[in-house]
Formats: C-alpha cells, structure tokens, sequence
C-alpha cells in the first residue's frame, strides 16, 4: 500500500498545533483630499503605536490602491490598528470626520480585508488651513520626558507680539488640533486664534495662547489624573508635570512671557476641563486661572476626595461652563464642585459658574463661551476679596434680567452708590443706591454682570445676568 506524502512543514504543524496565517490589507477607497504625494500607513499594537514607521508603510499595487500584508501569526492572534498618512494628525476620521474606534482584525485562513477610508483628521492636505498667521508649530514632535513620548505643540502670539516689546500673560490649552485649524479638528474648532485678534482689535490684551495636541489613543490616559476600571487611565500627573516642569519653562525661556503664577492659566473641556481643574488645583504655585469646560467630573469618584485634600494656597479664578444637553448629572456636578471649591477655601468671587440652556458637549458651546471666560479669567476683576474686606451676598431679583432688578436683602442697608462691572472688572455703570425700588439695566448689553457696594464695612455683591 503506497503511504501518503505529507510536508514537512505540515508535519511540523502536526505537531506543535500551531497553524499560523498572513493578511492583506488593501485600501479600495480613500477620501478626495489625500496628497497625491503622501504615503499611508498601518499603526497598531503590533508597530508600537507608531503612526509612522517606515516598516509599515503601505505600497501601492497596479492598480494603484494601497495595500500592506502583515507577517504571519498564529491563528486567533488580535489585532487592533488604524491608518494614517504618517502621524497622529493625519490619522484617519469617520464618515462625517468623527473619531473612530481602532479597527480589530483576528489572524485566521489567511485572507485580503479591502479597506474604505472615510475621511483624515487634517482634512486632506492641510493647504486650506482656517489658522490666523499669527499661530504657529512651535514644535511637530516636543519630547514629553515624564511620558516618554512626543506632541505636536502650536502657539498663538497676540498681534502685536512681534512690534511691541512686551511680556505677555500664557494660557495653556488641550487638544491642540481643535483650537485654531478646522482642517486638525475633530468636529469643528473653537476659533481661539479669530476671537483673540477680534478682542486685540478692540483693544483687549490677550494673552499667549500654547496648543498641546492630545495624544489620540493616549488622551484618556493622559487627561485623567486617576484611573476608571471602565475606560483605564491614570497618566494625568504625569501630563501636567509636563507642562509644569517641561513645556513653561520652555516657553518661558524662548518666549516674551509673564511667567508668575498671577499671569498663566490652563484651560480645556470634557476630560482636557477635567485635567484642567486638577493641574489648577494640585499645582497652585504654577497656575491662578483654569478654563474648566464641560467637565468630565463624572469619570472617577477620586476627584471628590482630591478636592476635598486640596485647600486654597493662594487667589485663584475657576470659570466653569457646561450645557443642559450634555448629560444628566453634567449640571449637578459642575455645581457640586463649585460647592466643593468653597469648602477647599476659595471665595464665590473666585469662582464663575455658567449653565448654558440648550447647550451641548461640543465644539460650538465651548467657542461661543471662550471670549467671555477669557475676559474673566485675565481681565483686572481681582480674583478675591482683600483679607481686611468682609464679603456678604447681595439677592437680586429677578435674575436673569432685561431692564429692571431690585436688591431683596433683608438687613439694612446703608450706601451711597453702587457700581456694575463686567466680568473683566470694568466698571460699566454706577448708580445711586435706593433702599427700595427698581435699577434700570436697559442701556446694557446682555450678559454676565457683577453687582458691588459698601456698607457698613462689608462689600455687598451679587452677580446678575442681562437677558436678551
């Protein structure tokens, strides 16, 4: 009886049950915009994450598509990875430019997977970039030594930077790719650059504004200063340690700077509002001014008790926003930790806390408060009260406004005037005190507005919003 032939190689498998399988990824769609010059590759765990690793670039066949074949694995190994046209920024988006999970592919009967790209997160080429030409690139690739990895980091100098000799108060802001360039943003830009040179040409200082460029797959992780057994994370210290001990001192250095405490700040929203708060308050000897949008208090419990054993060291300004569509529990915590931050010591004059009707968590709501907060958080309203001057809260009705309130307190109260002030500290209107009585608001402009006087050795204030 003639015995049948069997490879070797297939004896080998026999006898280890390893059955190991190759795959080929072949690109058959790619958005409009990709630079004809550009080339693309595959980033994944197997590659370290390296978004551009020239041993995973793609080729392109004869057809002209793209296309990459892995090494072979045993079959059932996982992978998860994305494309990218060389780095975090041009990494690929969804169909309307969201960002999307990392794709997953299981080794077995080795096989060609096509491949749709929807659309990159620079938006193609980057030639139509919506950045004033005030803003630029300070570094592609600042080395993060606390986290071994590097970042894309953009700075905004204020127009007259270049032209009049002076130092100039920093804001340090998150996810750098969605403040000055709707080609780098996820969802639309908060027009940082536009609002600022709009406030200069009104005669507003504004200060330096430095754009950090979350990390993609590393933003959970490095906006999170405590880790959820959900979603991980944990890198947070270790992130604004960077931006403390690294990237001010650099800026400092290289940059025409006001590098006190009373002159910088760190702003930024959802997990970047969440990371903003704690840098503000772990690191008071760096910061005095924290942007805290829609903040994501939700992800871990630990921020209750961090604030709870972080009291007040020094003046500080918490400017605090969300919308009402952004989750059921988004208002309750805001006002919570406002509650929080006067526990931990700070005054109702250092914090500023604003609910949007309507408002959701995105882009628009957190462009269309910028202005304001920049406002409040760098303007000359002194972040509280002197130590010698006892503060008590004035109850003004109704609130909000549109010509008319009245002042509801019920001790006696004894003053001359009264004065309003915008949120920057600008005196916008004074007016004789009445013990009763209607104040005209008429002849101002909507929006948020602080009440003030003495009497009888207390300052009296309320704040008060002028409706529409």
């Amino acid at each position: 009886m003639k015995k049948p032939f069997i490879p070797v190689f297939a004896i080998s498998l026999l006898l280890t049950g390893i059955v190991r399988s190759q795959v080929t990824f072949l690109v058959t769609s790619l958005p409009a915009n990709t630079p004809a010059q550009d080339n693309l590759y595959i980033a994944g765990d197997f590659t370290g994450w390296d978004p551009g690793s020239p041993a995973y670039a793609m080729q392109k066949n004869t057809d002209g598509n793209w296309f990459i074949t892995l090494a072979e694995q045993a079959e059932g190994t996982g992978i998860r990875f994305k494309f990218t046209r060389g780095s975090w920024a041009t990494v690929e988006k969804g169909p309307s430019g969201e960002e999307i999970a990392d794709r997953r592919f299981t080794f077995g009967n080795g096989q060609t997977v096509e491949v749709t790209i929807h659309n990159w997160a620079d938006g193609g080429s980057g030639n139509n970039s919506t950045a004033a030409p005030n803003v630029y690139i300070m570094d592609e690739d600042f080395f993060i030594p606390q986290l071994n990895r590097s970042r894309r980091i953009w700075i905004y100098l204020p127009p007259d930077y270049d032209t009049s000799g002076r130092n100039y108060p920093v804001l340090y802001m998150h996810d750098g790719q969605n403040l000055f360039d709707s080609n780098t943003s996820f969802s639309g830009e908060w027009q940082v650059d536009e609002t600022l040179n709009a406030m200069a040409g009104e005669g507003i200082d504004v200060p330096v504004v430095v754009g950090i460029d979350n990390g993609g797959i590393y933003r959970i992780a490095e906006y999170t200063p405590w880790a959820s057994q959900q979603y991980g994370g944990g890198d947070g210290e270790a992130y604004v340690r960077f931006i403390v001990e690294t990237l001010k001192p650099y800026i400092d250095q290289n940059y025409r700077t006001l590098p006190g405490r009373e002159h910088t700040g760190i702003m930024g929203s959802s997990l970047g509002g969440l990371i903003s708060h704690y840098g503000a308050l772990r690191y008071q000897q760096t910061f005095s001014k924290a942007g805290i949008f829609s903040p994501s208090y939700w992800f871990s419990d630990s921020v209750w008790s961090f604030i709870q054993n972080s009291p007040k060291q020094a003046n500080m300004k918490f400017y605090q926003l969300c919308g009402t569509l952004e989750g059921e529990n988004t208002v309750a915590h805001m006002l919570r930790m406002s509650d929080s931050l006067e526990s931990a010591g700070f005054s109702q004059e250092e914090i500023f806390n604003k609910v949007v009707e309507g408002g959701q968590h995105n882009e628009a709501l957190w462009r269309d408060n910028f202005r304001e907060a920049i406002l409040w958080l760098f303007g000359s309203a002194p972040a509280s009260i002197p130590e010698n001057v006892s503060l008590r809260k004035l109850i003004l009705s109704p609130n909000p406004a549109r010509e008319y309130f009245s002042i509801l307190n019920q001790e006696p109260l004894n003053a001359d005037s009264l004065i309003i002030t915008d949120i920057s500290g600008k005196v916008v209107k004074e007016m004789q005190f009445k013990t009763k009585g209607l104040y005209d608001i008429g002849s101002l402009k909507p929006g948020t507005y602080l009440i003030r006087m003495h009497s009888d050795g207390y300052l009296y204030e309320g704040k008060l919003i002028r409706g529409k």
